[in-house]
């Protein structure tokens, strides 16, 4: 071969695209481990390297993300969800291993915060995480896609959903543990969290709640299960759970929209003498790290916070380079442990 091997040449001899190319050199998850290998394979047989710093020159590009984290109410100074640190790993990896630096920082609603990442060519694209409300934000990025800005988010999969969006399978995770509940024998069921258009991934977890309860016979047709609101703070569960357990609502398993808002449950349960599980079982949901340490340890849903940061980072790349990034729907697991 004359001259310098190029991606598309490395395309050619495997058989794909090139777009495949740049995602299997990145090792990015949405290419199979046998394709990887394969086109790292006749990469080093053509002596391919990538030349960055000419890329970015023909790109104008900083070669840099930025991760911006939602401000949320937590128990010590961080206003960090510590649902979020892990996945924070998993994306300052992904960044690196793709040839680009991180960038973090807060959002900030009450300015044009944007302005200060793509805009002054300090970051090539947003990735944004948090929760927080939905309905007070949908408009900034609303406005990030009419300016083309490059952005993905973690979140809820919705109809017209503003840019392009990561998120867990909530309604299943939802659904999958409240059957495992019923199977082991409860009937007397109430969720606590959020269930609005305000926390729409607290919904959908709520849904599949629900659904289950209904297709299970727990309710009747017409019916809707029982829901205590709370925002995924400890004390907010702590108090939640008091004014259930002081109103004689008849209970025998609580569903938590968060780890958080179960692991306050979990407190208010010792405080009142109630055993966990032989008298009320309770299921969170993220399976944070201190799940496990609660007591009882914490039956939970774990979202794959791992492969999360993995995609979240190919897709940003993706729109970043003009290819076509999609929405992505990731499983969640139910991960039993002694408080059900």
């Amino acid at each position: 071969m004359k001259g310098k091997a190029t991606s598309f040449d490395i395309a050619h001899e495997a058989g794909v695209s090139q777009s495949t190319v740049s995602r299997a050199l990145r090792d990015s998850p949405l290419v199979s481990i046998e394709t990887r290998e394969r086109i790292k394979a006749i990469a080093k047989e053509l002596n391919y390297k990538v030349d960055k710093n000419a890329s970015n020159l023909r790109q104008q590009q900083s070669s840099t993300l930025a991760l911006l984290l939602f401000e949320d109410p937590t128990s010590d100074d961080s206003m960090i969800n510590p649902f979020f640190l892990s996945m924070l790993g998993s994306i300052t990896r992904a960044t690196a291993k793709a040839g680009y630096d991180l960038l973090i920082s807060f959002q900030q609603f009450s300015n044009d915060w944007h302005a200060d990442f793509e805009d002054t060519h300090k970051a090539d694209g947003i990735i944004l995480l948090g929760y927080g409300d939905f309905l007070d934000y949908r408009d900034k990025l609303e406005k990030l896609e009419q300016q083309n800005t490059h952005f993905v988010r973690w979140g809820a999969l919705e109809e017209h959903n503003p840019g392009v969006v990561v998120g867990s399978n909530n309604y299943q995770g939802g659904y999958n543990i409240t059957n495992h509940l019923i199977d082991r024998g409860r009937k007397h069921f109430v969720f606590i969290g959020g269930a609005d258009n305000h926390s729409p991934e607290f919904l959908a977890r709520f849904n599949g709640f629900n659904d289950a309860l209904s297709e299970r016979g727990i309710l009747k047709p017409g019916q809707t299960a029982k829901h205590w609101d709370a925002i995924s703070t400890e004390t907010s569960g702590y108090n939640v759970c008091k004014a259930l357990l002081d109103s004689g609502e008849k209970v025998d398993a609580i569903v938590c929209a968060s780890d958080l808002i179960a692991i306050g449950v979990l407190s208010a349960m010792k405080e009142s003498s109630y055993n966990v599980p032989d008298d009320i079982a309770i299921v969170g949901y993220d399976d944070i790290p201190l799940a496990r340490f609660t007591s009882p340890p914490l039956t939970t849903v774990k979202q794959n916070t791992i492969l999360a940061g993995e995609i979240l980072v190919e897709t940003l790349i993706a729109k970043i380079e003009g290819r076509h990034a999609k929405n992505v729907l990731i499983d969640a697991d139910v991960i039993l442990r002694e408080s059900s």
